[in-house]
């Protein structure tokens, strides 16, 4: 952990070296998945699954932007990913649910494809490439189905319970002469992805090592005059060319000084690009992705490197809500149970803080925290960052405020990927609604939140600590391994702590408190420096 040597702050991010390369994909996973799909189809089915039944399911289609022949970079539909892990567009795939024997249709492609894209690979490439056990052309579809004679097309639809939209359903020529039932898939698919593989996890975990790294890239860097689009620029340049992550999960969310209260800053409206001041806080929520699986992190840290006393209580307030919930989370436990430990906790160091008068039993009868924290306390994360499977088949949202925002209100199982990400944020409208609200404002110290906020004007911004947590069989993994510590933040902003491993040993050293993989990590760490 010796700093001698090291580059100051403003070059550190270009000494941090990367401590995980990419993995090579055994597609054998997708064999897994669809085998794990089957099974559940089978389960929910019962007696009303036929023999000869066959799952069939469409990929995502090659689009162009608008009405240009600009083609955005293809990734593929998720579930479709899931259960084939085919990279091409305008791809089906069937399953024969009897037998569990996979067919991949795949485009026929003119001859001037060659021209533009490359070699036109056989049919024999794919099935090796992605262990299917046949490969056929699309326009071969209908007859081949009509050569497997199924007694029933299980296809895919089905309600996201976070975009709303519906799973798009496989559609072909000729699919009219089958008997199609697209009630059950969808269930059997979204239940699968809830609970992940060893497989799975391995990939998570690696895309949570290449994530930290970028964000520690950016903490180095950061200093004020900078642009927020310069410090995305550079989480992504690290994402992919030390982590061979081509895709972000999501848009980033770089937001400084007050757009830190704007939840999801960063949009086409809002670009990242505030010039960085001194005085700002920075919430930086950030993610890649690794053969389509998700890293999601947020990390929140003072652009000059170094935490004012208001900086410091809002951010450990944050810091206990999420220290709190990792500790008690497990299978059996209710996530509605552990957004509401995230208020009272939260509530409670603000309480002690000065920012808060009163009694926290109140403020939780008040609803208080839904004002300074509105979202959620977290999601499911996989192939997608909001995950499916939040709302199973009966489950009805809590209708209080910032309950209402909770991404699922499941019971927690061992194999669940959760995010714990609780925050504190000074939002205009929210503040001031409470503080036309008898109930809520008398919690309030008019004088303290006149340092954090002032209507229509200034506003400290926000704060998020973001982990991406495995619940295990007695308690949970924290795949996150960044700076959590206000010593942490401030080694990791100066440079002093420049890789991975190294901030697994620091809080290790430093007798923070760490979860599950984490002290596997930091004992490597202090193993590779004897």
């Amino acid at each position: 952990m010796a700093d001698e040597g090291l580059p100051a702050s403003s070059d550190a991010a270009s000494a941090i070296v990367v401590s995980v390369s990419p993995p090579t994909i055994d597609f054998s996973l997708h064999a897994r998945n669809r085998a794990a799909v089957v099974d559940n189809l089978k389960r929910f089915g019962g007696a009303t699954v036929p023999e000869k039944a066959v799952i069939l399911v469409q990929g995502g289609v090659a689009e162009t932007r608008d009405d240009t022949d600009h083609e955005p970079l293809f990734r593929q539909e998720s579930n479709f990913h899931y259960l084939f892990g085919v990279r091409e567009p305008d791809c089906f795939g069937a399953i024969d649910v009897a037998t569990g024997a996979a067919t991949l249709f795949i485009p026929r492609l003119p001859d001037v494809y060659a021209t533009w894209m490359g070699d036109i690979l056989p049919p024999a490439h794919f099935q090796a490439a992605y262990g299917v056990d046949t490969v056929l052309f699309v326009d071969e579809l209908d007859a081949a189905l009509t050569a497997m004679a199924p007694t029933v097309l299980y296809t895919l639809r089905g309600l996201n319970s976070d975009s709303g939209n519906y799973a798009k359903e496989a559609a072909f020529d000729g699919i009219e002469k089958h008997r199609v039932d697209n009630g059950l898939l969808y269930e059997a698919v979204v239940e699968a992805r809830v609970i992940k593989s060893a497989d799975e996890l391995a990939l998570l975990r690696y895309v949570n090592a290449v994530t930290c790294d970028a964000h520690m890239a950016v903490m180095a860097h950061c200093r004020p005059g900078l642009l927020e689009y310069q410090l995305e620029s550079l989480f992504r340049h690290w994402c992919y060319y030390h982590g061979g992550a081509r895709n972000m999960s999501y848009t980033c969310i770089c937001g400084t000084g007050k757009n830190g209260a704007t939840l999801h800053y960063g949009h086409a409206g809002a670009p990242n690009d505030k010039r960085v001041e001194d005085g700002d806080m920075c919430l930086f929520d950030m993610g890649c992705e690794y053969h389509c699986y998700a890293s999601d992190v947020t990390c929140s840290f003072p652009a000059n490197g170094v935490f004012t006393k208001d900086q410091r209580l809002i951010y450990e307030a944050v810091l206990a809500a999420q220290r709190a919930v990792l500790d008690a989370l497990k299978p059996g436990v209710k996530w509605t149970d552990m957004h509401a430990l995230a208020y009272e906790t939260a509530l409670t160091a603000l309480r002690d803080g000065g920012l808060l008068v009163g009694d926290v039993d109140e403020m939780m009868r008040a609803n208080l925290g839904a004002v300074l924290m509105p979202h959620g306390l977290g999601h499911f994360m996989g192939i997608d960052t909001h995950d499916c499977g939040g709302y199973p088949r009966g489950a009805a949202r809590d209708p209080r405020d910032g309950f209402k925002s909770l991404r699922t209100v499941r019971e927690v199982r061992a194999g669940m990927v959760l995010t714990v990400e609780p925050g504190i944020y000074f939002i205009d409208h929210l503040l001031k609604g409470a503080m036309a609200d008898a109930d809520k404002a008398r919690f309030f110290d008019a004088a303290v939140l006149a340092r954090f906020w002032v209507e229509g004007g200034k506003s400290f911004g926000g704060v998020r600590l973001e982990d991406d947590v495995i619940v295990t069989e007695d308690g949970c993994e924290n795949m996150t391994i960044a700076p959590r510590t206000v010593e942490e933040v401030e080694a990791v902003c100066a440079g002093r702590v420049v890789e991975r491993l190294a901030i697994a040993a620091y809080k290790a050293r430093a007798d923070a408190p760490v979860y599950g993989g984490a002290l596997e990590l930091a004992a490597a760490a202090r193993k590779s420096k004897k």
